[in-house]
Parts: structure tokens; C-alpha cells; sequence
């Protein structure tokens, strides 16, 4: 039976590396995938998934008001497909969410969706949010901070290497701006949160 599947970390903890490695998977069995990942991102060039162990493969992307269902759609009718791959899924939008639950559940096929869980204020993406709360199978994919415990946040820093805590929620980039930390840490970092909590 299809499910939904979300797959979430921090910042480099090896998601692409994971995703790829389950599509490859897939194929070596004979069964063809689909793979997508966000516009926004061009890090490692248009419609390519890369990972930072040097493994990639091209993709379709997705922008916001694209329609995943009816790109699946397409895609089915160039053949069967044995399972949808998302990366970078933290920029899809709460609508495409649900439209790869329609894949699911009205295509058979499944979907298994890669990308983080909170920003570096510590809040929820958008579709990470959606995806926590429709997703049929969760998986956290870990790294640590340099203290060694499990890194589950993540900070942005400026040219000088100082922590931000206000500014848009994306902004595309990796270890020269993306420091991932255990939460006690990323405490320390970010001072006093705009909650008033930390």
C-alpha cells in the first residue's frame, strides 16, 4: 500500500545522500522514480539533487503554484512508476502537500518527501508543517552538533559568523551560512529569542 513519507533533519545530515541512495534502490529492482526537487534551490544547478559526498541526479522541479498531482499525472503517462522522490521538501507549499497526498492515495504511488523541520528562528516550514500532520510514515535523519549530541536546530549566521534570529525564513545557502546544533547550543547562540522563551 502507498504512503506518504516524511524524512526530516537539520541542515547536513545527509538527506539528498539518503534520498538518492533509496532512489537507486528502487531502479536496481526495475522499478522507475520520479524525482523533484524545489526551484529555489540551484546550489548544485537547475533540477539536480547533489549530495555533499559528490552522488547526484537530475530532477523536475517544483515552484510554488505548481500542481504535483497533475505533474505525476504526466509523468504516469509515460509509464509506471514505483515511487515519487521530493527534496527539498520544506519549500513545498501546504496545497502541493496534499496533492502528493492525492498521489498516494488516489495514484498508488508512493511518495517519499526529504527536507527540514524548522528554520534557524526554530519555527515550522510551511510544508514540513503540513507534512508532519499528513504523513503516513516519519523518520528523523540524523546529525550532531559539535558537542556530539543530536543536532535538531539549525542557525544562520552573517558575514562575521554571528547568529540571526530575524530575517526571511528562506534564504538558500550551506555551511557558510547553516550551522546545525543540539538545542541547548543553538540556544546559547540566538540569545534571547523573539518568543521571549529562550
Amino acid at each position: 500500500m502507498a504512503k506518504l513519507h516524511f524524512h526530516y533533519s537539520t541542515m547536513n545530515a545527509g538527506k539528498s545522500t539518503v534520498l538518492l541512495q533509496a532512489a537507486h534502490n528502487y531502479r536496481e529492482h526495475g522499478m522507475d522514480t520520479y524525482l523533484l526537487t524545489a526551484r529555489i534551490d540551484g546550489r548544485a544547478g537547475a533540477g539536480r539533487i547533489a549530495s555533499r559526498i559528490g552522488i547526484a541526479a537530475q530532477a523536475d522541479t517544483f515552484a510554488p503554484g505548481d500542481d504535483l498531482f497533475a505533474m505525476t499525472q504526466r509523468r504516469l503517462a509515460r509509464g509506471p512508476l514505483g515511487c515519487i522522490f521530493v527534496d527539498e521538501a520544506q519549500f513545498l507549499e501546504p496545497a502541493q502537500v496534499w496533492q502528493l497526498a492525492r498521489v498516494v492515495d488516489d495514484l498508488g504511488v508512493p511518495a517519499m518527501c526529504y527536507g527540514l523541520r524548522v528554520d534557524f528562528r526554530g519555527e515550522l516550514f510551511p510544508g514540513s508543517a503540513t507534512l508532519l500532520a499528513l504523513a503516513d510514515e516519519m523518520r528523523e535523519v540524523r546529525t550532531i552538533c559539535h558537542c556530539g549530541r543530536k543536532a535538531t536546530m539549525v542557525i544562520r549566521r552573517d558575514s562575521a559568523g554571528r547568529a540571526l534570529t530575524t530575517g526571511r525564513q528562506v534564504q538558500i545557502g550551506g555551511n557558510e551560512t547553516y550551522v546545525s546544533l543540539c538545542r541547548r547550543h543553538w540556544r546559547e547562540a540566538v540569545g534571547n529569542h523573539p518568543s521571549g522563551t529562550v
